[in-house]
């Protein structure tokens, strides 16, 4: 690729939780790419305008993140990485402002869900919601708010010279939102992969599903997650999404194919390097491979064999 800096696309603007965990993956040598909607953060990279997309996948408080899945199957990019982090939530307000002169708390509605316990100590204070954490401190900057704090993070109060005037207002502090890197085929997978996402239809029949959870037990592959989502105009039919991690290559190659028995419309939507604590360095992505680690394929006419 011809640019030093990987252009990533993200949900939302600077100094949201999109680029905290952006700059967590790929470290901050990055050139952020703000999209309004996840949809368009794909069609960034469909177009050739960013090299990656960072997507929030599930919470571990709100839950998975549903229309984010169909767009994993509907633009068919890899995924190659994942990340945790850890949501933190800061209460900020411009410098100066003192909190018994505030009447207005604005951020994202999940957020302010999350941070419930720390409101209902203040009823007197109006909660407006908004379409992104950064977007609300930024606002509070741009228009010299002197009666609203924002519900954002530490990047967003010094990116937009807030004060902040209360950390960790977050109801529960075990709180840590999953995200996705996607990128195009042809770039790299970082280190060896040991974890996939897939997609799958099973046919409507008693024990269906069964068997093919039972081939990732025998051969010991673990699956971290499942997730249904009904096909759109066909009564009775879902497409299960599945997360899967193995020790050994072998067990995860033998037990796909056996899978394929049992599975119509199946899809692996990435293979990649399961995220553990201290195994995502600060160093930037390789963006090109010589010899890519393995190849992303869509099996939805393989034939069963």
């Amino acid at each position: 690729m011809k640019n030093d800096k990987p252009r990533v696309a993200i949900q939302g603007i600077r100094a949201s939780f999109h680029e905290e965990a952006a700059f967590k993956y790929f470290g901050e040598n990055i050139h952020t790419i703000e999209c309004n909607s996840f949809k368009q953060t794909f069609e960034a990279l469909q177009n050739n305008e960013a090299d990656y997309v960072v997507m929030a996948i599930e919470n571990s408080i709100a839950g998975s993140i549903l229309p984010n899945y169909s767009l994993l199957l509907n633009y068919s990019f890899p995924v190659v990485g994942e990340v945790y982090l850890p949501i933190q939530l800061h209460l900020m307000a411009l410098p100066g402002v003192a909190f018994e002169d505030i009447k207005y708390v604005t951020s994202h509605p999940i957020a302010i869900r999350q941070c419930v316990d720390f409101f209902d100590e203040y009823p007197h204070l109006k909660i407006v919601e908004s379409s992104d954490t950064a977007a609300c401190a930024k606002r509070i900057h741009d228009e010299q708010l002197t009666d609203t704090v924002a519900i954002a993070n530490t990047l967003a109060a010094k990116l937009y010279g807030l004060d902040v005037l209360e950390r960790r207002i977050e109801s529960n502090k075990k709180n840590f939102t999953r995200f996705l890197i996607l990128t195009h085929h042809e770039n790299v997978v970082k280190g060896n992969a040991n974890k996939a996402s897939l997609c799958f239809q099973v046919s409507n029949q008693v024990g269906s599903l069964a068997k093919v959870l039972n081939i990732f037990a025998e051969h010991r592959v673990n699956m971290s997650k499942i997730q249904s989502m009904p096909v759109l105009g066909k009564p009775n039919e879902y497409n299960f999404y599945v997360d899967v991690e193995w020790s050994e290559t072998k067990q995860y190659d033998t037990s796909i194919k056996q899978v394929l028995k049992y599975t119509h419309n199946f899809n692996i939507l990435g293979e990649y390097e399961r995220y553990e604590d201290n195994a995502i360095t600060e160093k930037p992505l390789n963006l090109v491979a010589e010899k890519p680690v393995r190849k992303y394929i869509n099996i939805k006419k393989m034939e069963k064999k």
